[in-house]
């Protein structure tokens, strides 16, 4: 069986950042390389210039594919959040694996609400969250909710357990970070000069408010998007994740935030309140409360703080891709059938 997954998104097998992609190509590169295992034939394209074979796994540039005449003949297409793909494959069973909310009007506006229509569409969703916002105006043929899964790099890391009052920002959006930083600036580093807070994976562009030397100043350091391993050696040796729950429909970056032992602190907003508890988050009424939490973590004594890493990690490995790899074959080889 030929199984297409369709990315819309510039990189390739042979990309020099790789180790940093966001998480909707992280995910479909582990998926991809994990269904290598079965018999079925696994082919991934998205925005590249040539075609790319590594090992039995076949990268096809997506301008290959946008015509009405595939030079590919696919059984089961999985397309990453754009059904535009379905329009030129009469004969495949069409998947939209959904990330993110997809509102009518978006859909109309990036054209995606009438390949929904008429290509008789299953849905993956990855949050039972995700599926109780999204219309039933789409009519879809089905709705599957498949948890989204960790990249291996982050599987059995050996927990650090002497932390530093580090903490860590590393949502992409940046609602919520404004806030953040002002009581950074104004509660938390005037009374403790060695805590330290870093910031992960939002765009320069989305904070030009702040001039990011005098940021640093107040111990704020900007890192922008940097490869996982030099992630995971700051989550490591840090006490929390800020992460605030805002525009979450599965979050993923507080799943590796528990792999490395390091739990959130969280209004549990949103798909957020589906993968925190009392045991690896600490929960905020109101910006208020955000010293408040820093603080009662920063002097947490070694014992609880044990307890709280080990949570995590165990957390964690409820998404290790082993695990969800059989909900994926089991939706794959049942539709075959149908």
């Amino acid at each position: 069986m030929n199984i297409l997954f369709y990315c819309p998104f510039e990189f390739s097998l042979k990309s020099k950042n790789i180790k940093s992609l966001g998480g909707i190509e992280s995910l479909n590169i582990e998926l991809t390389k994990y269904l290598l295992n079965t018999k079925h034939k696994i082919y991934l394209a998205t925005k590249c210039k040539k075609e790319i074979k590594k090992g039995n796994l076949i990268n096809i540039p997506i301008n290959k594919l946008n015509n009405k005449k595939l030079d590919y003949k696919f059984d089961k297409i999985i397309s990453s959040n754009d059904p535009t793909i379905f329009n030129y494959s009469k004969y495949s069973k069409n998947f939209l694996w959904l990330h993110n909310k997809l509102t009518i009007e978006k859909a109309i506006r990036k054209k995606k609400f009438f390949p929904i229509i008429k290509n008789k569409v299953s849905v993956i969703f990855v949050s039972d969250y995700l599926m109780k916002i999204t219309t039933n105006i789409y009519n879809f043929k089905k709705k599957i909710v498949i948890p989204n899964f960790l990249d291996p790099i982050f599987y059995d890391l050996k927990p650090e357990f002497n932390r530093k009052p580090y903490f860590i920002w590393s949502v992409q959006r940046n609602k919520g970070l404004s806030e953040v930083i002002d009581i950074w600036i104004n509660e938390i580093h005037p009374k403790y000069k060695k805590f330290k807070l870093f910031i992960f994976g939002v765009n320069k562009s989305l904070i030009k408010r702040y001039n990011l030397k005098k940021l640093s100043k107040f111990n704020i350091f900007y890192k922008g998007r940097v490869k996982k391993k030099i992630l995971i050696s700051y989550y490591k040796k840090s006490m929390a994740m800020i992460c605030l729950g805002y525009d979450e429909t599965f979050c993923l970056n507080a799943i590796e935030s528990y792999a490395c032992g390091m739990p959130i602190i969280t209004f549990g907003h949103t798909a957020v309140a589906e993968i925190s508890n009392k045991k690896n988050s600490f929960k905020l009424l109101n910006y208020n409360d955000i010293p408040k939490r820093i603080i009662q973590i920063a002097s947490t004594n070694l014992k609880s703080r044990k307890n709280i890493i080990n949570n995590c990690v165990k957390f964690s490995r409820k998404y290790y891709l082993n695990l969800i790899f059989g909900k994926w074959l089991k939706l794959i080889n049942k539709q075959s059938n149908d």
